[in-house]
């Protein structure tokens, strides 16, 4: 019996969730496409699945954007100390990086599991094209103090700093906002 697309680790169309910054929507708006971070995504797959005992595709998925959500920290993190030095260089006033989680949720071929990596991981093969984007969710106005918080102690909450998951806890009590594909130029217009 031949293996299947699952069996062998590549799914065929996967609904997948991109961490992603501000700055990255920007790029796939000018540039009509976007690739994922080290070609990590996050999706619902096999492993997800074994991993709960109970709960639907749609319960499945929300756990899939958390993961993305939460990797989304992780990049903000990062252009935050990339800010940081930029700033000590230029004597312009900075804008500063936008605290707000994103994730693009998109319909792609070829994405590779990764149960090595988590549960919920794959590994993208190409850059996702605008058209294949199905949503995008963004934090709104109100949760950017509290993401802004964690992004600060995230390295710490990884670590196992009760301090510091309380504070993450309380950015991904935060729900994303759903914008479809064709709103996110106007959404970026008001950033």
């Amino acid at each position: 019996m031949p293996a299947s697309s699952e069996s062998s680790g590549v799914a065929k169309k996967l609904r997948v969730y991109v961490p992603a910054t501000v700055p990255m929507l920007r790029e796939l708006v000018t540039d009509r496409e976007i690739r994922a971070i080290n070609d990590t995504a996050f999706a619902v797959t096999p492993a997800l699945r074994e991993a709960y005992a109970s709960g639907d595709d749609e319960e499945l998925a929300e756990v899939a954007m958390a993961e993305a959500a939460r990797a989304s920290l992780r990049l903000l993190a990062e252009d935050s100390a990339l800010d940081d030095k930029d700033d000590s260089d230029d004597a312009s006033p900075a804008r500063g990086p936008i605290f707000r989680r994103a994730v693009i949720a998109a319909d792609v071929d070829g994405a590779t599991l990764r149960p090595d990596l988590d549960d919920a991981v794959v590994r993208l093969s190409a850059a996702i094209p605008y058209s294949a984007i199905a949503s995008v969710h963004v934090d709104l106005a109100e949760a950017e103090p509290t993401v802004a918080k964690a992004v600060d102690v995230i390295d710490a909450a990884d670590m196992g700093d009760t301090d510091a998951e309380f504070v993450l806890g309380d950015a991904e009590d935060h729900q994303l906002a759903w914008y479809a594909a064709q709103e996110l130029p106007f959404l970026l217009d008001l950033l």
